[in-house]
C-alpha cells in the first residue's frame, strides 16, 4: 500500500470556531487581551483553580515567562528531564540557567522524583516537571522537596490539559504552569499557550511581563493615571482570532478528552495480549493519575526494532511516529547542560517509543486498520522483546 491512510494527527474543529473569530472582527479587537482572551482565561482559572490564567502566543512563551518570574540569572541551575522538547530547556537557557538531566521513571516516562534531591546544589533556583502523555509526576513529593529547598517548582503542562494528579487539575499545582494549544494537542489553536501561576505573589510582576514590560493592565483598572515601562517584558499575548478559536475549542475540551479517551481505550484493550506476551509495553497510567488521552504510544525492543516497526505501519497506511530525540545528546545540550547521573530510561525511551495515530473522528476503519497493522508489523517479533524493561506498576486503563 502505498500513501497515509490513518495520519499521525489531524487538527479538530468543533464547528463554533469560524463563527467566534467573526465575531471577534465584527467587535474591532483583534489585537491581545480582548474579550475572547478574557473568556479563556477566567475558563482555565476555573478548570485548574489557577490564581490567575494568561493566554501567551505558545507553550514556549509561558515557559519564558516562567523563567522571568523565577529570576533566573547567568549560572543558575534548573533541574529537568532530558525527555522533552526543546523549549522546556529554551526558556531557562535564554536566561542564562545551566539544565540539569535527572532520569525519568521507567514507568511512566515523568521525571523520577527519587533522583531530584541528589541533582540539587547551591545554585539550583528550579525543578521543572513534564507531564508526559498527560499522566502526571510524583507531584506531591516533588512539591515537599521543592518547598523544602526552597526551590520554584514549574509544571510543564504542555500535554496535560483535563489531567489530574489525585484528584487535582494538573498546571497549578506548582507555583507556574505552561499548557500549549498547538494543534498537535487535544485542545488546540493552532499555536498558543497559556501562563498558570498558583502563587498570588507572583500575579502583578506576572501581568507587567505579558504587557511588554509595562503596567497597563493597571492603568486599564484604573490603578494609576498612565502606563509606563517598569521592567522587562516581551510581547506574550496572541491574538483575539487565536483566542476566538480557542474559546471554540474549550467550550468542548471535556467533549474532546472524552472522545480521545475513546480510541485510547481501543488501543489498550486490543494491546493487552501484545504486553502479556512480552512483544511490546503499553503505557503505564497509575491508579492516582487521571490523564486526558493526550498520547498512546508503545515500547519496543530497541531502535532497529522500532524503526522497522515504523516502516513497517508506513507501508500498511498508519503514520507512526517516535518523539523526543534525548536534549542531553543533542548538540546545544552538549554544550549548554549537563547531567546528574546517567540516563538510561531516558536513552531507552528515545530508542524504542512509537506513538500511534490518536485524535477526535478516528472511525472504527481507522482503527482496526492501525491495531491490524500492529498486529502484523509485530508478528515476528520474539515473546519477551521487551522484557529488558522491568515489570510496570499496575496500569489504570484511563
Amino acid at each position: 500500500m502505498t500513501g497515509v491512510v490513518v495520519p499521525f494527527n489531524r487538527p479538530y474543529a468543533s464547528g463554533t470556531e469560524l463563527a467566534y473569530v467573526e465575531e471577534a472582527i465584527a467587535q474591532g479587537h483583534l489585537s491581545g487581551n480582548g474579550p475572547f482572551t478574557e473568556r479563556c482565561s477566567r475558563w482555565l482559572e476555573a478548570a485548574t483553580g489557577a490564581r490567575q490564567a494568561l493566554l501567551t502566543h505558545a507553550c514556549t512563551g509561558a515557559l519564558e515567562m516562567a523563567a522571568l518570574l523565577a529570576n533566573i540569572e547567568p549560572g543558575d541551575e534548573v533541574i529537568m528531564p532530558s525527555f522533552t522538547f526543546v523549549s522546556t530547556a529554551n526558556a531557562f537557557v535564554l536566561r542564562g540557567a545551566v539544565p540539569v538531566w535527572v532520569d525519568v521513571r521507567p514507568d511512566t516516562l515523568n521525571l523520577d522524583e527519587t533522583l531530584v534531591e541528589a541533582a540539587i546544589t547551591p545554585r539550583t533556583r528550579a525543578i521543572v516537571v513534564v507531564h508526559y502523555a498527560g499522566v502526571a509526576c510524583e507531584m506531591d513529593a516533588l512539591l515537599e522537596l521543592a518547598d523544602r529547598h526552597g526551590l520554584l517548582l514549574v509544571e510543564d503542562a504542555a500535554h496535560a490539559l483535563g489531567a489530574t494528579y489525585r484528584g487535582r487539575p494538573l498546571g497549578a499545582l506548582g507555583q507556574i504552569g505552561a499548557l500549549s494549544f498547538h494543534e498537535t494537542k487535544n485542545v488546540i489553536s493552532g499555536e498558543g499557550g497559556a501562563l498558570l501561576l498558583r502563587d498570588p505573589g507572583l500575579v502583578e510582576r506576572a501581568e507587567i511581563l505579558h504587557e511588554k514590560g509595562t503596567n497597563r493592565r493597571s492603568f486599564a483598572r484604573g490603578e494609576v493615571d498612565r502606563y509606563t515601562w517598569v521592567d522587562v517584558g516581551s510581547s506574550f499575548a496572541p491574538s483575539e482570532i487565536n483566542a476566538a478559536f480557542l474559546w471554540g475549542q474549550l467550550e468542548r475540551a471535556e467533549w474532546i478528552n472524552a472522545r480521545r479517551m475513546e480510541v485510547w481505550r481501543s488501543y489498550h484493550d486490543a494491546f493487552e495480549g501484545l504486553e502479556t506476551a512480552g512483544r511490546a509495553r503499553r503505557p503505564v497510567v497509575p491508579e492516582h493519575c487521571g490523564h486526558n488521552a493526550h498520547m498512546y504510544h508503545l515500547l519496543l525492543s530497541g531502535r532497529a526494532a522500532r524503526d522497522e516497526f515504523l516502516r513497517r505501519l508506513e507501508r500498511a497506511g498508519v503514520n507512526a511516529v517516535f518523539h523526543y530525540v534525548p536534549l542531553h545528546s543533542s548538540p546545544a545540550g552538549l554544550r549548554l547542560s549537563r547531567a546528574a547521573g546517567e540516563l538510561p530510561n531516558t536513552d531507552r525511551a528515545a530508542e524504542r517509543l512509537v506513538r500511534l495515530p490518536l485524535w477526535v473522528g478516528m472511525s472504527t476503519a481507522h482503527l482496526d486498520l492501525v491495531v491490524h497493522a500492529v498486529f502484523a508489523a509485530l508478528a515476528d517479533a520474539p515473546d519477551d522483546a521487551v522484557s529488558s524493561w522491568e515489570a510496570a506498576p499496575a496500569a489504570s486503563a484511563g
